[in-house]
């Protein structure tokens, strides 16, 4: 493990010599702000945020290819359903792992998770065309792709986002936020990598079967690398805030009220470019291979923008870069009525990437700067992330049904706009409270 300065306890005898505590020893308000453990726990979380909901948010491969391809007689709003699932599920289990990550279960959590996840993608391989729901074999007969992708892949992403996000508070103070935004930013560059492997693979060589093993195979080795280096400082314990006690408190706190209704409603616009820009791009005539590459573009942005928001929090705090982040957001969301074109595409693909990849990486930090009390924090984050869930679940199909068999794309673009719109809004409300609040303080 690498230096780190440890506080030093006095022992009894009359040399009164000093021995310095182990980190398991350091009493709870003691940051290391570093060391190999440390870095270590947030390169695993980093792992995790990969191979996770940066799988989650490539699922716009999957749309484009289940629509043209494997599950033609489905509609696009139909389709939309096992991605919009699976992050439904990815944030609604914060509610579970929340709670258990309060109590210590980390590691448990951890590798559980990553079997779970590990297994789902390797079921998902397994389904035929046009299986959507039910599987035509007895040893296939979890390998339906609404089960595998939507159900299994979605409750391990969940189980697993929080544990490995929150972790890092344990051994951060200083750079808690600019750290949480390097773990988050594991998401985009899987974002980033996934969509390159498998539009090569499904629509190549191997073919779907083989293309998602070839994925699970690459998710199942960085899992295991997670599970090596993720560690907490806490053991177990019983002694943590419990839940009602911890949604009493977000009951009566208007600033954490606010932040989590424009989590929710944003979430609702957030997802819509994710699902849909390169069926949409597919379907204005733009080629083949441009349209593969245009979630990658968007992608490669957003995970700039995870990258330099810890740098914008530095300079701003967390809550201004979220508000203006959000708002860019919704403006590229009504832009997307314009988009017809290979420059359109590349344009708004870069702008709105780099704002969603803000936003992505400051879900966490948001909630740690409303979250006063560090006991409830795992707590807090699954009261939050389980109304996000509700917008994740929601925003894609609602945007597929706008835009019928026919491909009315200015339909989505509206809803989305406005919703994020709304979101934005939230957000504004958040920060004057805040202020508000901060003023009250000073004064007293």
């Amino acid at each position: 493990m690498g230096h780190i300065d440890l506080p030093v306890i006095t022992t009894g005898g009359q040399d009164h010599s000093k021995q310095p505590l182990s980190l398991e020893e350091c009493p709870p308000d003691y940051f290391p702000e570093g060391g190999f453990r440390a870095w270590a726990t947030a390169f695993g979380g980093f792992l995790v945020q990969f191979c996770t909901y940066g799988y989650t948010i490539s699922f716009g491969v999957y749309q484009d290819f289940y629509g043209q391809t494997y599950l033609t007689n489905q509609s696009p709003s139909t389709i939309a359903w096992i991605g919009s699932v699976n992050a439904f599920l990815f944030e609604i289990c914060g509610l579970i792992s929340g709670q258990l990550y309060d109590r210590g279960y980390v590691r448990q959590l951890v590798i559980g998770a990553s079997l779970l996840q590990v297994i789902s993608l390797f079921m998902l391989s397994l389904a035929k065309p046009d299986q959507y729901y039910q599987a035509s074999t007895y040893y296939s007969s979890y390998g339906s792709v609404f089960l595998s992708q939507g159900i299994g892949s979605g409750c391990a992403g969940g189980l697993l986002y929080i544990p490995s996000m929150a972790v890092v508070s344990q051994y951060f103070r200083k750079r808690r936020e600019l750290v949480m935004t390097f773990v988050a930013s594991g998401a985009c560059l899987g974002a980033v990598v996934h969509p390159i492997m498998l539009n090569n693979t499904l629509n190549g060589r191997l073919g779907f079967a083989n293309g998602v093993r070839a994925s699970a195979a690459l998710i199942s080795g960085l899992l295991f690398i997670a599970c090596l280096l993720i560690k907490p400082r806490f053991p177990p314990s019983k002694a943590s805030t419990t839940f009602l006690a911890s949604a009493k408190k977000c009951a009566h706190d208007p600033p954490y009220i606010y932040g989590t209704a424009g989590l929710t409603i944003f979430a609702v616009g957030f997802y819509y470019p994710l699902f849909y820009l390169q069926l949409d791009s597919a379907t204005h005539g733009l080629s083949k291979t441009f349209s593969f590459y245009s979630l990658v573009i968007m992608n490669t942005s957003s995970f700039v923008g995870q990258l330099t928001s810890g740098l914008l929090v530095e300079c701003f705090g967390v809550p201004r870069v979220l508000t203006v982040s959000t708002f860019a957001g919704t403006v590229l969301l009504f832009s997307l009525i314009g988009l017809r074109t290979l420059a359109s595409v590349v344009v708004i693909g870069i702008l709105y990437g780099y704002s969603a990849g803000i936003f992505q990486a400051l879900w966490a930090p948001i909630l740690a700067v409303l979250s006063p009390d560090p006991s409830d924090l795992g707590a807090r984050m699954g009261i939050s992330y389980a109304f996000m869930a509700l917008g994740g679940l929601i925003g894609p199909p609602i945007s597929g049904a706008l835009l019928t068999n026919d491909y009315i794309w200015w339909r989505g673009a509206v809803f989305n706009g406005i919703m994020a719109a709304i979101g934005c809004s939230c957000f504004i409300a958040m920060q004057i409270v805040l202020r508000r609040r901060d003023n009250v303080s000073q004064q007293s």
